[in-house]
């Protein structure tokens, strides 16, 4: 009777692999290679064959599933991932937020999260493209909204394109807060749309200082459009779950990171 061979088991690792990852969805390379007791250069391995097949997007220390990875998600799906700790960063983030400021908010769902936390605030004005942000100002009095004009898109629930634009030049920005798509040292800050991309540009360039709100998941990932550097960036919020050795990087160029 043949002994099972190496393949087979091989292969039985990396189906349950491409299933911890979309349930998870992410999973680093040293969680799995505790998991399946095989060396970390092995699941690297795994990881490589599988991205290679374009099951799973590899990410600086593990992976991400690919059709989450590759697509605007709806901002409805995107509300569901992650939940907790984009709580724990719009809480943070929001601290850096005083009565009577001028903000930026874009149309992310970490960003909502950030808004949640605002609707005490007194004398604030927000200046936001997501439809989702105004109207979750709708019952704070204290909070006025200001929206450019635009194009609806609705998988984001947002405005974009340059109409309106010129009239926010009268506000005195103190932060803009930033979501995307992913984060590296090379491309800075991207988005999987280049619309979004297109209005996010001219906003961060608005304001004193550039926060960039975004969890674990974005570290080492890649869009298909930048619209801020690193040396633009004053601040990251993110989780514990960030991967140490970018932010490292990211530190070293002189951006505070805080952990949420």
């Amino acid at each position: 009777m043949p002994e099972p061979t190496r393949d087979l088991y091989l292969e039985e690792r990396r189906q349950q692999i491409i299933r911890q990852v979309k349930q998870a969805g992410r999973a680093s390379v040293a969680e799995l290679s505790q998991q399946f007791g095989v060396s970390e250069v092995t699941i690297r391995a795994d990881l490589q064959a599988l991205a290679e097949s374009r099951l799973v997007l590899r990410t600086h220390g593990g992976a991400v599933p690919v059709n989450a990875a590759a697509q605007d998600l709806p901002l409805s799906l995107r509300r569901q991932q992650q939940v907790q700790e984009k709580h724990h960063i719009g809480q943070t983030a929001a601290r850096l937020v005083a009565d009577g400021d001028a903000i930026i908010l874009d149309s992310s769902s970490t960003a909502l999260a950030i808004a949640q936390a605002l609707k005490n605030r007194r004398y604030l004005t927000v200046i936001t493209n997501g439809l989702s942000i105004a109207q979750e100002f709708l019952d704070a009095p204290g909070v006025t909204v200001v929206m450019p004009g635009g194009v609806l898109r609705r998988d984001t629930a947002s405005l974009v394109g340059a109409d309106g634009l010129e009239m926010l030049r009268k506000f005195n920005v103190q932060t803009g807060f930033f979501g995307a798509h992913g984060i590296t040292v090379a491309e800075g800050l991207t988005d999987v749309s280049s619309d979004e991309a297109e209005i996010k540009r001219p906003l961060a360039a608005l304001c004193r200082q550039v926060v960039a709100v975004l969890d674990a998941t974005k570290w080492g990932r890649v869009g298909v459009a930048s619209f801020a550097t690193l040396s633009q960036i004053h601040t990251v919020i993110t989780d514990s779950h960030a991967p140490a050795e970018l932010v490292a990087q990211a530190r070293a160029l002189g951006v505070e990171v805080i952990l949420a």
